[in-house]
């Protein structure tokens, strides 16, 4: 085999490759439409974990308590706030259904 030979081969399969790689599937999956329901959910669990961080911060002594009370109080209330809503759709779709 000449050297033309191999670059010839090697730039067929880099071609080959690149297809095989970016061709778009024909089955697509269809994923399923986030709901408000789903969206909520996702952002108590954030809510959550900044809570549990903010605590851990303050614990480590990155906060000073007047600080840390104020951040806990607007997270919890945004908390209450995302799981009253949720609630209200639970009772929406139980009722629907």
């Amino acid at each position: 085999m000449t050297p033309t030979d191999g670059m010839i081969a090697g730039a067929v399969l880099f071609v080959a490759l690149f297809v095989y790689i970016l061709w778009p599937e024909k089955v697509i999956v269809a994923q399923r439409e986030k709901t408000r329901l789903d969206f909520l959910e996702e952002w108590k669990e954030q809510l959550y974990a900044n809570l549990r961080d903010l605590h851990f911060e303050y614990q480590a002594g990155k906060y000073p308590v007047e600080d840390y009370e104020h951040q806990r109080m607007l997270l919890e209330n945004e908390a209450a706030a995302v799981m009253a809503e949720m609630e209200m759709l639970e009772r929406l779709e139980r009722a629907t259904a």
